[in-house]
């Protein structure tokens, strides 16, 4: 009897658990609600493009003159810097030894020109006077003696070679003087006009060695281009810095007191596009956080354009021309690398007169 029963009632339940889930499943899925509303456009029309703050002097990648292992760190994230302040140094000392080594061969060379330059000594006149006079009064002495032997009247109390042996000690005696004279002079001259030229390019040489040292020291310590704050730091005392081109820079240094946010129009949209033309920008993720835009430039050749993920190796969606406008950091506090919804006013409508009296630049602040 209860069998007689179940079977009915279970399937009656099958049937009506089936039709419920039948219209369960015809009612309508709600569509999420968004985290933030989209910005609303402020003009009614417009052009609209993606942006990317970057800072004022551009997002500046800090490399290095040369590979090595770095030795110190000067500065951290957040570090403001002005132009000419060390960022980092490479391990400096083997050049640091080359220059003791060129510095002690300028010392060298220096010596040797101040000695040519301090020539004579006084110390080596006297003697040279002593010589002189030492061959003069020899010569003297032999002089007379040859004049003593010449003025004998009979010729056999003295031989002839006798005599000649005279006259030719009087001829070297004469010769020694000129030699001791000539030395006295040349070293009363001092140091030969050639040999100081010599000496003096010799210093000239070993001073180009030693600031040629100096500079590959500099060169080890990478400073400053421009005033502005250290974004980021990627590099630590030990660690070998590359020179070259590098997909992470060493570090990323630029001035945030003034933003520029670059602008990616696409291609279909690029005439329309005019330096007068008014832009705001939002921050996403918060419509109400809003920025008028100053026109600064734009770069004449359409470019591919790349997600905005980081990748060096994004896909290209479609072809931008980009626009650069610029804003005070102090009216909108974003960071460089954040993205920007950008609205700009559409005047391609507007009279060629209008356009050509119209203000060079536009925005509101």
């Amino acid at each position: 009897m209860i069998r007689k029963y179940v079977l009915p009632i279970v399937s009656i339940v099958g049937v009506l658990f089936a039709v419920w889930m039948a219209l369960q499943a015809a009612k309508p899925i709600p569509p999420a609600k968004p985290i933030a509303d989209p910005p609303r456009p402020p003009y009614p029309q417009k052009i609209s493009g993606a942006g990317i703050v970057e800072a004022s002097t551009r997002n500046i990648a800090i490399g290095t003159h040369v590979s090595g292992i770095v030795g110190q760190v000067h500065v951290h994230v957040g570090s403001r810097v002005k132009i000419g302040d060390p960022l980092f140094s490479i391990d400096d000392r083997k050049q640091k030894a080359e220059l003791r080594v060129r510095q002690a061969a300028l010392d060298e060379a220096r010596a040797r020109q101040a000695r040519l330059q301090a020539a004579p000594r006084a110390e080596e006149l006297p003697p040279a006077h002593a010589r002189v006079k030492e061959a003069q009064a020899t010569l003297e002495d032999l002089r007379v003696q040859l004049q003593m032997v010449e003025s004998v009247q009979d010729r056999r109390a003295i031989s002839i070679e006798d005599l000649n042996k005279r006259r030719f000690a009087v001829e070297a005696a004469e010769a020694r003087l000129i030699k001791a004279q000539a030395d006295l002079a040349l070293l009363e001259a001092g140091a030969w006009k050639a040999d100081l030229e010599v000496a003096r390019v010799e210093v000239e040489r070993f001073e180009t060695e030693v600031r040629a040292a100096q500079v590959e020291i500099e060169r080890l310590t990478v400073r400053s281009p421009v005033l502005g704050t250290v974004l980021q730091v990627n590099l630590r005392p030990g660690e070998y810095a590359q020179s070259g081109i590098m997909s992470q820079p060493l570090i990323l240094l630029g001035n945030i007191d003034r933003l520029l946010v670059r602008v990616d129009i696409d291609e279909n949209d690029a005439w329309r596009s005019h330096p007068q033309s008014p832009a705001v920008a939002f921050v996403r993720g918060n419509p109400e956080l809003k920025v008028g835009l100053t026109y600064e430039y734009l770069e004449p050749y359409v470019v591919p354009k790349k997600s905005l993920t980081g990748d060096s190796t994004e896909r290209v969606d479609t072809r931008v021309l980009q626009v650069v406008f610029s804003f005070r950091r102090s009216e909108l506090a974003v960071y460089p690398g954040q993205l920007m919804d950008v609205y700009i006013e559409d005047k391609s409508l507007i009279p060629e007169t209008a356009v050509k009296t119209s203000p060079t630049k536009g925005g509101p602040k």
